[in-house]
């Protein structure tokens, strides 16, 4: 399992749009083969700053999306609404709540 973590930062006037377009879209990322989970964070000190989470069954699976046309798109829209330059990790849990895996 791949854990993605994506954090992006936005221009104020931007954030009602970037709202609209990850609600218009996350069904369809959602639906990506290995895609098991989405979720989307507001920063809880810093409004303009958004995180996405998402579970991939395989490396594999995320780069099948990452190098999708849908998500060419998506993330050109996305790209035009920051402040900053985004910052993304891919990681493999190593526990749950203490507890080795």
């Amino acid at each position: 399992m791949i854990l993605r973590i994506v954090q992006m930062t936005f221009k104020p006037e931007n954030i009602e749009a970037f709202v609209t377009l990850f609600e218009d879209r996350k069904d369809r990322i959602r639906g990506f083969d290995g895609c098991s989970h989405l979720e989307l964070w507001q920063g809880s000190n810093d409004p303009n700053v958004f995180f996405t989470y998402s579970n991939w069954e395989t490396e594999q699976d995320l780069n099948h999306y990452r190098y999708s046309e849908f998500f060419k798109e998506t993330w050109g829209m996305t790209k035009a609404l920051f402040s900053e330059k985004p910052q993304a990790w891919s990681v493999v849990q190593k526990s749950i709540a203490g507890n080795p895996l």
